[in-house]
């Protein structure tokens, strides 16, 4: 033990600070961590490339706003109850497993008979005269893909955003997370490289099979953790992690006004939501351009594989140079370049967008059409964004929430992160719709998002990240007061 506690004291030179900061008998805990965030992102990244090819070429872009809206978010807020009731119910550990099989058994019937049987389950609501309605029934008519979209988002918020999260936070300590966080995702992501080549080689229900196969890994692995590695008190030392005086549990309605007066909570979630709105802002205009030039549901699939190829290098560089700046720079310093990043590389994306009529001769004399300009300018956007979100973003607001107490981390980690991030990515929904469905109506456009509103989205977008950086400079205000001891 002594020798163990003198190794981990010991502090890395040289390139192993740079690209291994884990100690040989930390592998123990690291690695199994790091494979089961790798399975769940894997999970997330062929459940979104093939969700997308689904709604998008057999409803359009335009009816993503739609879902997320009217669908996603209320199947969210559904979730965070069902969540809560588990939690007062069971053990974290019964909780995790009734999770994953949930999703394992929708993901299971879908392959089997909601897809192959899609156009005999589906209705037509297109005789409706009334445009706005047509609309809002489109999704409801394509059910089958609706609900595979909406249980695909709450895969990423539930198992990416809660579940996984949760685990680490409670079982790594402040010291750990510097280390171990942005090399979860340096090893996790490679997983996105696999799930590209995944969404470009196989078909769907053979990408369904992926998916349970990967869940019973990560059902296996965390069970293993919880049963032999983490009885060592080398890798679990629950003195070394900031546990609270056990408090009774609360109800539900108990635990959102204990949520709601927490400022610290507040300032996290404004965090997610103006990630999230700014993110759909600018997604649904780039995969709009994206479906024109990828028409069919296997082009548009394979158009998002190579998406989840660039996007899994990308985040592994950033992982190298993330992990240094976490250890290395402030909170507030790491916190601040994943808003700076996004609106950088949004802003040139809209103005290609908004300028492409006068960038035309430019472009054409390069010899390429300005379609597809746009189409890689929007990828590089989202490649780059995913990229500083995974290495930078979702560590440091991980960071922020191991100082609080059980309550908060629980059940305030659940309702900020699930509602929270639904919250985010159903507001940048709101606002599409209402600029595409009420405002823009009328407007005429060769894609099914009207030109005449993306000038108002990218102004939107603009003051989204300015309300993004006031977040950022009031949490490491409270942050540094908690983890300095002051009150």
């Amino acid at each position: 033990m002594s020798g163990a506690k003198k190794t981990k004291d010991q502090e890395f030179t040289g390139w192993r600070s740079i690209l291994w900061p884990i100690h040989d008998f930390e592998l123990k805990k690291f690695l199994p961590m790091a494979v089961m965030m790798m399975c769940i992102l894997f999970n997330y990244s062929v459940l979104r490339g093939t969700k997308d090819s689904l709604v998008t070429t057999s409803m359009g872009a335009k009816t993503i706003p739609t879902l997320k809206l009217w669908f996603v978010l209320p199947a969210a807020v559904l979730f965070m109850i069902v969540y809560s009731k588990l939690s007062n119910a069971f053990s974290k550990d019964k909780v995790f497993y009734i999770i994953v099989s949930f999703f394992i058994a929708y993901f299971a019937l879908f392959a089997t008979v909601m897809y192959p049987f899609h156009e005999h389950l589906c209705f037509d609501f297109s005789n409706v005269s009334s445009e706005f309605l047509r609309e809002l029934l489109k999704p409801v008519g394509c059910w089958t893909f609706s609900s595979f979209y909406v249980m695909a988002e709450l895969w990423g918020s539930a198992m990416v955003s809660l579940m996984f999260w949760r685990f680490a936070n409670d079982v790594t300590s402040l010291k750990e997370s510097k280390r171990f966080y942005s090399m979860f995702g340096f090893v996790a992501n490679g997983a996105l490289i696999v799930s590209g080549g995944a969404l470009k080689g196989l078909t769907l229900p053979c990408i369904i099979a992926t998916f349970v196969i990967s869940c019973f890994i990560i059902i296996a692995l965390y069970y293993w953790l919880n049963t032999s590695v983490l009885k060592d008190p080398r890798y679990y030392n629950p003195e070394e992690i900031k546990k609270p005086k056990k408090k009774e549990k609360l109800s539900l309605w108990e635990s959102v006004k204990y949520i709601a007066g927490s400022r610290y909570l507040g300032f996290i979630a404004l965090l997610i939501i103006c990630y999230g709105v700014s993110i759909n802002l600018v997604e649904v205009v780039w995969k709009d351009q994206a479906s024109l030039l990828y028409p069919t549901q296997d082009a548009f699939k394979a158009f998002m594989g190579g998406l989840q190829i660039w996007t899994g290098i990308a985040t592994v560089l950033f992982m190298l140079i993330g992990t240094n700046i976490l250890r290395r720079c402030t909170w507030f310093t790491a916190a601040m370049m994943t808003p700076i990043t996004i609106i950088v590389t949004g802003l040139i994306f809209f103005a290609f967008i908004i300028f492409k009529n006068e960038l035309e001769p430019v472009i054409s004399s390069f010899g390429f059409s300005v379609l597809g300009v746009v189409t890689m300018v929007g990828l590089i956007q989202n490649v780059l964004s995913k990229g500083i979100k995974y290495s930078l973003f979702d560590p440091t607001k991980e960071q922020s929430y191991i100082p609080l107490d059980d309550e908060l981390k629980s059940k305030g980690k659940a309702a900020v992160d699930v509602i929270g991030g639904r919250l985010g990515k159903s507001g940048g929904s709101l606002i599409n719709f209402v600029l595409f469905n009420i405002i823009f109506v009328g407007s005429t456009a060769v894609s099914s998002v009207p030109a005449d509103s993306i000038p108002v989205i990218a102004i939107i977008f603009v003051i989204i990240l300015a309300l993004w950086f006031f977040a950022v400079s009031g949490l490491n205000k409270k942050f540094l007061a908690i983890t300095s001891g002051n009150k």
